[in-house]
């Protein structure tokens, strides 16, 4: 257990100096207010987070208003040598995604401050948010093993459940158009949302891999095609990466709702299975540590129950969504490996399916004992 956490702590994700981004964030943000502008040291976060460069620090000036103090957070691409998760990072999209999900869902994303796509001033392009105070369930060390959410009461956690679900529902059920879906650039013609949904992950799997080929994934590609839902249902706006470690809690109720990158078109069912299956992998991985976790928290029935209750709409083909979840997270955890590859931090595994975190639940759900626990 010693040996999974210092792993995950020394993860690098960053290639960048730090205190050159300080300067040219101040230089950038003096430029944009029109006035001296005082940028704290940048720090990144600490527990979650692997895709976009986070930068977390705070803004201070003086104008004829007054003193201005702003906590922010910025995110940018990461650098081409850094191995990025993903083949491109649409930080316009995420931040207009950001924007209309807070006005016309009532999803708390963080207010939006600014967006710069010219790479020039920090290297990349970012937009910058504002920065909230509350608690994350981290990643590293997992939840499941310690903590705040560990050591809550079951009344607490059933409240932060229900909360989490409600981010879902308020989402789904907002009335956006397919107008406005295509302008966010998360929409597109041709065939279901569901099948582009699923062939942009094939796409994002041969170009996360390249030659190396990982049979596991491959066989849950197949699975997928021979399990196809018969009737997907109503295809919504999805968080594309609805987990509780991608939210941030104040008294087990969400106050920011964060990481809207993977914001597509799809059936409700995506987020769910993806909330569900994200739970059940930091669980699977207590287990194995030979800790308790958390096992009566985020189960499929429960949460299933609680967005039909706020909703009035019956989830269904579920083992198929929880699938599609797992396999589009051992495409991003194999990827995410390369990485640690590529900085020495661990060796290419002899058995490429050995870049798959969670290996052993994929290989369950192939030959159905997963959902029979």
């Amino acid at each position: 257990m010693e040996e999974q956490r210092r792993q995950t702590e020394e993860m690098r994700t960053s290639t960048r100096d730090l205190g050159e981004l300080r300067d040219r964030m101040r230089v950038w943000l003096s430029g944009r207010l029109g006035l001296p502008v005082a940028v704290s040291p940048i720090s990144h976060p600490r527990g979650n987070g692997l895709s976009s460069e986070t930068l977390l620090f705070d803004a201070s000036w003086t104008s004829a208003e007054g003193r201005r103090e702003v906590r922010c957070v910025a995110r940018m691409a990461p650098a081409s040598e850094a191995v990025p998760v993903f083949p491109c990072y649409d930080l316009g999209k995420q931040f207009e995604v950001m924007r209309v999900v807070r006005e016309r869902a009532g999803v708390p994303a963080p207010r939006t401050l600014w967006f710069e796509p010219d790479p020039e001033p920090m290297g990349a392009p970012f937009f910058v948010m504002e920065r909230l105070l509350g608690d994350v369930p981290p990643d590293m060390t997992p939840y499941t093993f310690e903590g705040w959410l560990l050591d809550a009461s079951p009344a607490d956690r059933e409240r932060l459940q229900r909360h989490s679900v409600e981010i879902l529902a308020k989402l789904h059920d907002a009335p956006f158009t397919a107008g406005e879906l295509r302008r966010l650039h998360i929409a597109g013609p041709g065939s279901s949302a569901l099948r582009r949904h699923v062939d942009d992950q094939r796409a994002y799997y041969e170009w996360a891999h390249g030659a190396l080929r990982i049979p596991l994934l491959e066989r849950a590609f197949d699975w997928l095609e021979d399990h196809w839902p018969k009737d997907p249902g109503p295809d919504v706006l999805s968080w594309g990466d609805a987990r509780i470690g991608n939210v941030m809690y104040r008294d087990f109720t969400p106050v920011a709702v964060l990481d809207w990158e993977m914001a597509a078109v799809a059936p409700r069912e995506v987020d769910l299975g993806w909330m569900i299956f994200l739970h059940r992998f930091f669980q699977d991985v207590a287990e194995v540590m030979g800790l308790p976790g958390l096992p009566d928290f985020m189960r499929r029935e429960d949460v299933c129950r609680t967005y039909r209750e706020i909703t009035g709409y019956a989830p269904r083909d579920m083992d198929f969504y929880e699938m599609y979840a797992a396999l589009r997270h051992g495409v991003i955890m194999a990827r995410v490996w390369h990485r640690r590859i590529h900085f020495g931090e661990q060796p290419m595994p002899d058995d490429p399916d050995d870049l798959v975190l969670h290996r052993a639940s994929i290989e369950r759900m192939l030959d159905g004992a997963y959902w029979h626990r």
